[in-house]
């Protein structure tokens, strides 16, 4: 069957190899388009629909939900990473960082984010709001067919069950907090600080929220977008810049917060260094939360520069996740029916187009031989020889195949063969030919 999850996250790779493999979210349908037609391309000779084709992109993971009907788990896998390799033009495989579950764990997985059980931050709501997105997305793309569209609903459905039966959203414990927690082992007092805020997104919001709830005395709000900007800076009471102007007002920053879709650094070393000048040394505390990188790794080389990531921050979130442990463990339990749900579903369907396969080639073989019998009345032959033709040659095509196949396989195999649900429709397309053209 082949329903895949293939990805990279904050647990096998670093930051500098998760940008590398990162889409930016204008991209992403295109994406996924690109990879279907990828997939179908390459898999033809083994692929038996159209293969389906989500991809999420954050900072902290690249993953890829993929379901191929017909080919092998390694076949999928391997025309993946060739188009990743190609669409971001990487100089090297990822191997070592890539982690794959297939089938029923692909289906764990994915509600797993969804639950943000899978996050640096166990249980942050984001990865909910970005799934979503990537659903619509690939809705609009054409990308999703009724497997996957129904794996999402399910995981969906599951996410919402966990956050309303459990505990484990209910302590603020999030990338933003745990950069502002950092910030305050810093900054005894946020009443005098001002703060930069490069990029108008969720994560970002999140932060400007946490130091209001710290009386931080001055935000700034850059953006791309300068609408945007405005937006959060009429929220917080700050002001609103383009990108163009942050080298104007960087001397200002004491802390500085960026979190992008830009896949190019947006604050360089030389424009770090000349407003560490304009300030007369005093020291910056900066946070990159972007995958890739809005800040260039060398900043953090020079003095006075206190520079983290969103892996650095990992060993601060640590501190605050006890609260969410039990709760956790809840959550996986209610999951799990979810997962069985969807794989019953799933088998479901395999049944019924094994079903409808049977249908259709059976009346194939009904209706080509109508028409001969047809024929032959056409042609002055007897009725009643005509009909014993009919009958003879439908049930010789009949049992051909099964024929065929009982002195193939031995008793022996079949019984191991018949030990599972999946096996027993695997093999009953194999008993009755339907994978070729009739």
């Amino acid at each position: 069957m082949s329903l895949i999850s293939l990805g990279i996250n904050h647990k096998t790779a670093p930051v500098a190899v998760r940008e590398k493999a990162a889409f930016a979210e204008h991209e992403l349908a295109q994406a996924m388009a690109d990879l279907q037609l990828w997939l179908n391309q390459e898999l033809a000779q083994s692929i038996k629909s159209q293969a389906e084709v989500a991809i999420l992109s954050t900072c902290n993971r690249v993953e890829f939900y993929l379901k191929a009907s017909g080919c092998d788990v390694e076949q999928v896998v391997s025309e993946t990473k060739n188009w990743l390799k190609q669409y971001n033009q990487l100089e090297s495989d990822l191997d070592d960082y890539l982690y794959l579950h297939a089938d029923l764990a692909a289906v764990s997985h994915l509600m797993r984010v969804a639950s943000g059980l899978d996050s640096m931050v166990l249980g942050e709501p984001q990865i909910l709001g970005q799934l979503k997105a990537v659903y619509q997305k690939a809705k609009r793309a054409g990308t999703l067919g009724a497997d996957l569209e129904r794996l999402f609903q399910k995981a969906f459905s599951a996410a919402k069950k966990v956050r309303h039966d459990t505990e484990i959203g209910a302590n603020p414990v999030s990338v933003a907090f745990a950069a502002v927690n950092l910030a305050k082992h810093i900054f005894a007092d946020f009443s005098q600080v001002t703060v930069l805020f490069v990029g108008a997104g969720e994560t970002i919001e999140l932060a400007a929220r946490h130091l209001q709830q710290q009386q931080v005395g001055n935000m700034i709000m850059a953006n791309r977008t300068l609408a945007n900007a405005q937006n959060l800076a009429q929220e917080f009471t700050g002001k609103a810049i383009g990108l163009e102007a942050i080298p104007h007002y960087f001397p200002e920053a004491d802390i500085v917060i960026s979190s992008t879709g830009s896949m190019l650094p947006i604050i360089g070393k030389g424009m770090v260094e000349e407003a560490l000048k304009k300030r007369g040394r005093k020291s910056i505390f900066m946070v990159d939360l972007a995958v890739p990188r809005d800040i260039e790794a060398s900043v953090a080389d020079l003095d006075d520069i206190y520079l983290y990531t969103v892996d650095d921050l990992e060993g601060v979130i640590q501190d605050n996740m006890q609260a969410r442990q039990e709760a956790a463990a809840e959550a996986e339990a209610i999951i799990a029916p979810f997962v069985e749900s969807y794989w019953q579903w799933l088998q479901g369907q395999k049944k019924h187009n094994t079903v409808r396969d049977l249908q259709k080639k059976y009346s194939q073989i009904v209706n080509q031989e109508l028409q001969r019998a047809k024929g032959q009345l056409q042609n002055d032959i007897a009725s009643e020889q005509a009909l014993d033709e009919l009958a003879h040659r439908l049930l010789k095509k009949f049992m051909h195949q099964p024929l065929v196949w009982l002195r193939q396989e031995s008793n022996e195999k079949l019984n191991d063969t018949f030990k599972s649900e999946f096996d027993k429709d695997s093999q009953l397309r194999q008993i009755f030919n339907l994978d070729e053209e009739t």
